[in-house]
């Protein structure tokens, strides 16, 4: 699951999104380029969206987790519907034993070195830095320095302006919420303006030199 999400380097963050408008974001994300999509736990209907989008979508199509898991019921409750991985803002050691044990990524939020090794200890194969956006760039490039064997989602403040800036700091991949998921697109029905918007960003990576 790491080696895909690293290759592809981009997870879709869906908060709040309508169930009723659920596919038809998905599909133009999709027809857009992205790959991995996370459906965040604080979502209406977060349970039911993730089983039905793995029932749509193959893995070979898209990859379907779960955001926001912030505690061992939420992650237990969360695989049972499907997720093929999870991620938190907060690192919660027994979601991720619970996780590993049942052989699903779990890449827990994250902010100090400390935590970082904590989590990778407890069985974590990759953390979220998280809020990226505030704590620049330069501090992941400068945390993977001691810490090179950890990989990095870097999430929260990330745009298609410095998304590259991340992953050439050292981020395996970056979690685009609000920037990338446009909700005056999916209100208005503007589904192929989302689309648009989304290959602008997997355009963006493809473009610069030894990202992808």
């Amino acid at each position: 699951m790491l080696d895909q999400v690293k290759q592809e380097k981009i997870i879709a963050v869906l908060r709040h999104v309508p169930p009723a408008k659920l596919v038809h974001t998905v599909e133009a994300l999709s027809d857009g380029g992205i790959k991995i999509i996370e459906v965040t736990m604080n979502s209406g209907d977060a349970l039911k969206c993730i089983s039905k989008l793995r029932e749509l979508y193959s893995q070979e199509k898209l990859i379907i987790g779960a955001g926001t898991v912030l505690n061992l019921s939420m992650a237990k409750e969360a695989i049972s519907a499907g997720a093929q991985f999870l991620i938190s803002p907060n690192l919660d050691i027994p979601a991720i034993h619970y996780a590993t044990e049942q052989a699903i990524d779990f890449w827990p939020g994250v902010i100090t070195p400390t935590e970082a090794v904590n989590a990778w200890n407890a069985g974590a194969n990759a953390v979220k830095l998280f809020p990226a956006g505030r704590l620049g760039a330069a501090f992941i490039k400068d945390i993977k320095g001691p810490l090179s064997d950890i990989p990095i989602i870097a999430t929260g403040g990330i745009t298609l302006q410095n998304q590259h800036t991340f992953l050439q700091a050292g981020a395996a991949a970056v979690g685009l919420g609000g920037e990338l998921i446009k909700m005056d697109f999916i209100n208005n029905n503007r589904f192929d303006e989302l689309r648009q918007h989304a290959s602008q960003f997997v355009e963006e990576i493809s473009s610069e030199s030894g990202i992808r």
